[in-house]
């Protein structure tokens, strides 16, 4: 029996290390997931708003999709959060965090809220390119 992409996005976020502190979002109807280089992208209301890594830091916790504007008041409301050193756009929360999984609630919440700070659009996905034609000799 064929499971409904809801299905698969509950049991993707169950099964990642990190899904358990941010399984508020599994209760918005709008959430899905996808994979995300390595990482779990998790959708709220049309927008990635997180993506939950479980590799070497600073690939290690939750990302937070947001715009540099909103930097400063999401560092205020979740002291934890910083920059992320290669995604300069967005905030991480390291999993080594004290505290990590508090904030990781906090800002799962914010998402279901559906905070204007949190969450980008998804860029339109490109088509795959078949196989270039072979060129005659």
């Amino acid at each position: 029996m064929r499971r409904t992409p809801e299905e698969q996005s509950l049991e993707r976020l169950r099964k990642h290390p990190y899904g358990d502190a941010v399984e508020a979002l599994a209760r918005e109807e709008s959430f899905v997931t996808r994979a995300m280089f390595g990482c779990l992208a998790c959708y709220l209301h049309g927008r990635l708003m997180l993506a939950l890594a479980a590799g070497d830091p600073p690939w290690d916790g939750v990302l937070v999709a947001t715009a540099r504007e909103h930097h400063a008041a999401l560092c205020a409301l979740v002291p934890a959060l910083r920059v992320h050193p290669v995604l300069r756009k967005w905030l991480y929360l390291p999993a080594a965090e004290d505290g990590f999984e508090r904030d990781a609630r906090r800002l799962a919440e914010l998402a279901r809220a559906d905070d204007p700070r949190l969450g980008v659009e998804p860029t339109a996905r490109r088509r795959a390119r078949g196989r270039r034609a072979r060129r005659s000799r």
